[in-house]
């Protein structure tokens, strides 16, 4: 019996890979334009990173997590989230001793066991994002206008940004109080998972997707009537940005975050083009947690992109099925031997080109070249070097054209390694090329 993939870890394989591509390169241009330099972290941890980060309370650490003892009794874990890595990265290696704002991202995969479904797997990929020592509501508007722009690049015109604050750890004590006196007499009406939330992490039963929950809290008390004046100032300092910045946003008083370690700002960027899983992006403030890590006492805000659910947003271009640009048809050994050589120039000048590895009839190559989905298929053989001249055919719509070869079919015909050592060989190719380039290009 063969062996299958884990469940809830996917195979990416061409076109989809190119839509991948597609939305890393924008990531890293968008966040290059705002300063934020590329960092590279393990995917596996110590667990106590992620309990002590996370929180030890929260549905990742207690159910979702990847966990176990290597051969020395250590218990390590694949990571759920980057945040926390990046976070004992900085520390480990002192990046604060060096004056901050410090920006960085990294992209890759985490690892969560929970249902697979529609834009949620067991391994998924996220563009994740941090700025560290510094505390402003500016930084956090920007890196939300980052994200505007990053989705703007890709595309993604029906997303909503979704804005809250968390409060801090001087008003939050008391908007849980009161969640947790409303909640009390709704305990029935609560899934089991809120249940247990109401004496762990309250705020978590605010976004429970079940529907006994959401009527549940129905009138419940909301946090920004409860946060303090300073918490009051720093949001609507992130507010003032944002509408400066021209990106529009909604306020949703609902809107937690399953980690422990956030405070005032947060926010998710979220679609009604996914179903359940409708959030695509999401992060806010984390101010305590390098301190609560070990390291000095400094603010810090991120977010974090699902990349498997940014491709089911993006529509596929024409490009990204393409296959190569040329495909070389070449029969006869001296034919086949220019093919060889022309179809490596045209590479290292970032053309995707192909011809079959063995000498194969013509009929054979071109019904190779279809598959591959060439755009054109260059024909040579000993009558196109005796002419120096090469048929190109259009695999679209069949149309052929001959094109002058500029004397490269005369001069590999007559190889002499002097004239080669001239440079006599590169001025040929380039006449040559300079012949294919409109067609190409077409």
């Amino acid at each position: 019996m063969a062996i299958q993939a884990v469940r809830g870890m996917k195979d990416v394989f061409a076109p989809e890979v190119r839509k991948w591509q597609f939305i890393e390169t924008a990531a890293r241009e968008v966040f290059a334009a705002f300063g934020f330099q590329e960092i590279r972290v393990p995917a596996l941890e110590k667990t106590e990173l992620f309990a002590r980060s996370i929180g030890e309370a929260t549905d990742i650490v207690e159910k979702e997590m990847y966990t176990f003892a290597d051969r020395s009794g250590e218990s390590l874990t694949l990571r759920p989230e980057a945040t926390a890595g990046v976070l004992r990265a900085y520390i480990e290696h002192k990046l604060y001793a060096s004056p901050g704002p410090h920006k960085l991202y990294t992209i890759g995969p985490m690892f969560r066991h929970e249902r697979p479904q529609k834009g949620r797997l067991r391994q998924f990929h996220q563009l994740d994002v941090e700025v560290l020592d510094d505390q402003g509501p500016q930084t956090d508007a920007e890196l939300m206008v980052m994200l505007a722009h990053l989705l703007g690049r890709l595309g993604l015109a029906k997303v909503t940004l979704m804005l809250n604050s968390l409060g801090c750890p001087d008003c939050r004590p008391a908007f849980r109080e009161a969640l947790i006196a409303f909640l009390a007499g709704k305990r029935e009406m609560l899934c089991e998972d809120c249940r247990r939330r109401l004496s762990t992490n309250p705020l978590r039963v605010l976004d429970c997707k079940s529907e006994g929950c959401k009527k549940a809290v129905e009138g419940a008390p909301k946090i920004l009537d409860h946060i303090c004046e300073g918490c009051r100032d720093h949001f609507r300092g992130v507010q003032s940005f944002l509408s400066l910045a021209n990106v529009s946003f909604q306020i949703n008083p609902w809107l937690v975050r399953g980690l422990d370690y956030y405070v005032r700002t947060t926010f998710e960027a979220v679609t009604g083009d996914l179903g359940a899983q409708n959030a695509v992006a999401g992060g806010g403030r984390y101010d305590g947690l390098v301190e609560q890590l070990g390291g000095p006492a400094q603010g810090g805000i991120g977010f974090g992109a699902g990349l498997e659910r940014l491709a089911l947003l993006i529509e596929d271009k024409p490009e990204w099925q393409d296959g190569p640009g040329l495909f070389f048809a070449a029969t006869g050994d001296q034919p086949r031997a220019l093919a060889f050589l022309m179809a490596q120039k045209l590479r290292q000048a970032g053309y995707w080109t192909e011809m079959t590895s063995e000498d194969k009839s013509l009929k054979a190559q071109l019904r190779k070249a279809n598959k591959d989905g060439a755009r054109l298929v260059v024909f040579l053989g000993d009558e196109e070097l005796q002419k120096d001249k090469a048929q190109v055919k259009s695999m679209a719509d069949g149309h052929q054209v001959e094109i002058e070869m500029g004397g490269l079919g005369h001069f590999f015909m007559n190889f002499d390694q002097a004239q080669a050592d001239a440079g006599m060989e590169d001025t040929l190719w380039e006449a040559f090329f300079d012949s294919l380039r409109p067609l190409m290009r077409s």
